[in-house]
């Protein structure tokens, strides 16, 4: 990983995307790509598309979602507490005693998020599974007229952003759901750009809206009508305590990407993602996919006609906290995985199963 990839990497961290906000992410993107890329665009859905031999006969989409789980202010007390919504999955005990930032047009607005203390909680209510609607935004406001002159209705709000490493060359940060991801999309192009001889068009897509409902890699991917698709986002692992990995695969940090097979995943595009890999002397994680994926694959496989479809997986601990942990080293095998990928692809490639 170059200092200016990794430094890529942690600008996008910082940058605040929940589903339908991404702007401030997507202009870095765009500013990392027009350093390589032959063209970089926005679609009015708001998808970053950065291609490579845009010319090329065979058309390649990558898609990693640049929008991570969020909320959006609903409401405003009389006394100036914020209330809100989620912005795709939370499982609110995540929220209880966060810092919060809200993303209001003046500028950022920092937030605590938290209910009634513990001492004040009677017998019955210690028992109850806290819900996120029974929550608020504490700004520091003593008013609503003075809530009101910071934050608006509909401002999005994100967990407090920021990026630590820690051991084992591994990282944490909120949104790594899945600017890790995206991240990988984008410098695997930039790669396969760098080391030149491509025979087929890449299109690397920093894509919108998947948490709520895979709807910007829908959009992309009927723009740019790709014959191949590879989707990357994080997958769990299973490396903690209390996941059964009979039924979620052995996955590790630090392991390598994980390739998924399954119904949504087209044979030949994984037997010529491992045979990439193998050629590199990557290390790879095996997982099995039983349906239709939850991330943006799901939406390529089933784009017009029909698109042969991979899916890589980053290795994930505590996915959709604000302390989402990945191996650095995992994510730049994937993306040298992916660079491996389209530098091996003959422009007349066939991926009809057999």
């Amino acid at each position: 990983m170059t200092p200016a990839a990794k430094k890529f990497f942690q600008k996008v961290l910082e940058s605040p995307s929940p589903s339908g906000y991404e702007q401030p992410v997507q202009r870095v993107v765009r500013e990392y790509a027009g350093t390589f890329a032959d063209e970089v665009r926005t679609d009015t859905h708001g998808n970053v598309i950065v291609s490579v031999n845009p010319g090329a006969p065979l058309r390649v989409m990558f898609a990693g979602h640049a929008d991570q789980i969020g909320l959006i202010v609903t409401y405003i007390d009389e006394q100036g507490f914020v209330y809100s919504k989620p912005i795709g999955g939370w499982d609110p005990q995540q929220l209880i005693g966060q810092r919060m930032t809200i993303h209001a047009d003046g500028g950022p607005v920092p937030a605590v998020i938290s209910r009634k203390a513990i001492h004040l909680l009677d017998e019955e209510e210690r028992k109850l599974v806290v819900k996120q609607k029974e929550m608020w935004l504490d700004i520091g406001a003593r008013s609503q007229a003075e809530a009101q002159e910071l934050v608006e209705i509909g401002d999005p709000v994100t967990l407090e952003l920021g990026y630590k490493e820690m051991r084992n060359n591994f990282a944490t940060a909120p949104g790594m759901d899945n600017k890790t991801g995206m991240w990988v999309c984008i410098e695997a192009a930039r790669r396969a750009a760098e080391q030149g001889g491509l025979n087929v068009a890449v299109h690397a897509v920093a894509t919108v809206q998947e948490e709520i409902g895979l709807r910007g890699a829908t959009t992309s991917a009927f723009g740019i009508d790709p014959h191949v698709g590879v989707a990357v986002d994080v997958t769990h692992a299973t490396d903690c305590p209390t996941i059964d990995k009979t039924q979620e695969s052995d996955i590790k940090l630090g392991h390598g990407p994980v390739l998924s097979r399954g119904p949504n995943i087209n044979p030949v595009a994984f037997s010529r993602l491992r045979a990439a890999g193998d050629s590199a002397d990557l290390p790879m994680q095996w997982a099995a996919l039983n349906r239709g994926a939850s991330n943006d694959g799901n939406a390529l496989q089933l784009t017009r006609a029909g698109v042969a479809t991979g899916i890589v997986g980053i290795p994930l601990r505590y996915m959709h906290s604000a302390v989402e942990i990945i191996s650095l080293d995992d994510i730049d095998n994937a993306a040298q995985l992916l660079a491996e990928f389209v530098l091996r692809l003959e422009p007349d490639a066939d991926f009809t199963p057999q």
